[in-house]
């Protein structure tokens, strides 16, 4: 019986490295595409297979390698960002029905959709605006989930995705092969960063409703 077990186990395993060696041999033939790969890249890395080079250092090597191409190279990973995120909002919309029921009747879900409808699009802006690790499609999906609309998500993660592309290409152009360690040398500080930048557009949509009149979340069921 133990034989048998670690046979299965073992093939499992074999299949997991086979299946991984495929995915990293795509990626390497889309990169070979440059602008164009990117744009194939950068939708399956927003729909949800996250992409182990980083869209970030890719399109650094790219802007890098061939600076002529930059340009369009951030483009195209600012369409097919869009579109990955695009396809992740929906499937979570068609699949949250149930929950979005349930967050209209007082309790947790409903204190989270009310918090999420004031504040949700900043924990989406401010992952999908800076080149570190953060939980963007949990609030992708939580965006679906609950219905926000679709313009303005869609606005929120083109402005974050061309700032953030756009910077890309530009540190590839101008500082060239070090790009990439000069972001990884300044993770904490584009996390100080995205801590500061999160707290300020929180205290502007709380004063923005204070002017506006609207109660405070404490007071609403």
């Amino acid at each position: 019986m133990k034989h048998i077990c670690h046979r299965i186990v073992g093939k499992r395993v074999l299949q997991t490295r086979y299946n991984r060696s495929l995915f990293h041999k795509l990626i390497d033939a889309l990169v070979a595409y440059g602008p164009y790969g990117l744009l194939a890249l950068s939708f399956i890395d927003s729909a949800g297979i996250p992409i182990a080079a980083g869209m970030d250092a890719l399109l650094i090597l790219i802007s890098v390698k061939a600076p002529e191409t930059a340009l369009l190279a951030a483009s195209m990973a600012v369409i097919g960002s869009l579109g990955g995120n695009a396809l992740l909002y929906l499937a979570a919309r068609k699949g949250g029905q149930r929950f979005l029921a349930q967050s209209q009747m007082p309790g947790k879900a409903h204190r989270f959709r009310l918090w999420f409808e004031r504040y949700g699009l900043i924990t989406i802006f401010i992952p999908a605006l800076l080149p570190i690790p953060m939980p963007l499609k949990l609030f992708v999906a939580s965006a679906g989930a609950l219905g926000t609309k679709m313009r303005s998500f869609l606005a929120v993660v083109a402005l974050a995705r061309i700032l953030r592309f756009g910077g890309d290409a530009w540190l590839g152009v101008t500082v060239g092969e070090s790009s990439a360690g000069f972001l990884k040398a300044h993770t904490w500080h584009f996390l100080g960063a995205a801590l500061a930048l999160f707290f300020a557009l929180y205290l502007l949509v709380r004063v923005s409703d204070h002017w506006r009149g609207r109660p405070d979340l404490v007071n609403q069921n």
